[in-house]
């Protein structure tokens, strides 16, 4: 089963993070309320924990048992090329970074179960660092849970999800959270154990999904629930990043999956479903392709407004995500997933 309308959604939740990490000068933050969307749009990442959860049960859902070594294997291939290319580009111009624990650290994923080294090298792969995580997980669940239609996950998932909620809610208002920049920060939001619950209930979401797939004209729900999600980060100061989320970002995957008019029309236009495809390139390497854009900027001595600077850099960083996906990505995927190597 393929959803092609929801793929152009992780281009979008890509580039509203990639937004959120530019400067604070240029022009969305400007404009108030816009601006309060923009300084939250780190809850894209919880949108793609959700979203990986509920493709993984599109993904697999006809299957009787998941081969863990075929699933292992498939998984590596799609995400760790680029995984490695990206803390390659980091170190072109951020060299003296580099050591040896941190980069066994990052290769290995497990920068974000230490708190204080989960933003090493390059910072976006912390959150590759919890994918690891729900991959090993995955088949486990899928075997011994899903595909015998055993319901005491829901209830696992949903309970998991509500004492994530009131852990993360209660550790950021205690004075044992330190603030930004502190392992208290790392641990609240890039703990790999933090995030499980996103990827469940986004499991769960997926089960619901294919067990009630009904086809029709979603298109007011879901630009209802789009606004909502919109006013909720402008208005609602609330703890988003763990998947507070969830209760309005579920309702969204769900009905631009089942929708057939007019929003699934146009997002399942071939150009924007391609823009979805990279947007994995546009995620792993848009902090090194700044770093490395300002460099070169600043040795050619270019005057640009911060603005102009923005519009260039995006330009680039498509451009080159187009490039990584055509060239790197999908051959080295490709390539991997054939290799017999059991």
């Amino acid at each position: 089963m393929k959803i092609s309308q929801i793929t152009f959604t992780r281009f979008l939740a890509a580039i509203a993070i990639v937004i959120s990490h530019f400067n604070k000068d240029m022009f969305v933050y400007k404009t108030d309320y816009i601006s309060d969307i923009f300084l939250k749009a780190n809850v894209g990442v919880s949108y793609f924990f959700i979203l990986s959860g509920f493709i993984m049960i599109i993904a697999y859902h006809k299957k009787e048992k998941i081969d863990y070594f075929e699933y292992y294997k498939n998984r590596l291939a799609r995400i760790y090329p680029l995984y490695v290319l990206g803390m390659l580009l980091f170190l072109v111009t951020r060299y003296s970074k580099f050591n040896v624990i941190d980069a066994f650290l990052y290769l290995s994923g497990l920068q974000s179960w230490i708190p204080g080294k989960a933003m090493i090298l390059n910072f976006p792969g912390w959150s590759i660092s919890v994918e690891f995580l729900f991959y090993l997980i995955f088949p486990l669940l899928y075997n011994y849970f899903y595909s015998k239609k055993n319901k005491s996950i829901w209830v696992t998932g949903i309970v998991l999800w509500i004492i994530t909620q009131v852990f993360s809610h209660l550790y950021e208002a205690s004075p044992s959270y330190k603030g930004p920049h502190t392992e208290s920060h790392e641990l609240l939001y890039y703990f790999p154990l933090m995030h499980v619950s996103e990827f469940l209930v986004g499991n769960l979401a997926g089960l619901f999904f294919v067990n009630h797939f009904k086809q029709k004209n979603y298109d007011i729900p879901v630009i209802l629930v789009f606004t909502v999600v919109m006013l909720s980060l402008i208005f609602v100061p609330l703890f988003y990043h763990n998947g507070l989320m969830a209760v309005l970002f579920i309702p969204l995957i769900l009905f631009i999956s089942w929708n057939n008019g007019l929003v699934t029309r146009i997002f399942a236009l071939k150009p924007l479903e391609y823009l979805g495809e990279v947007s994995y390139a546009v995620y792993i390497t848009h902090i090194p392709i700044l770093y490395i854009l300002r460099e070169v900027l600043k040795g050619q001595n270019y005057k640009l407004d911060i603005n102009s600077v923005f519009w260039i850099y995006l330009a680039v960083l498509i451009i080159t995500s187009m490039l990584f996906y055509q060239f790197i990505e999908k051959p080295l995927r490709d390539y991997l997933k054939k290799l017999n190597i059991r």
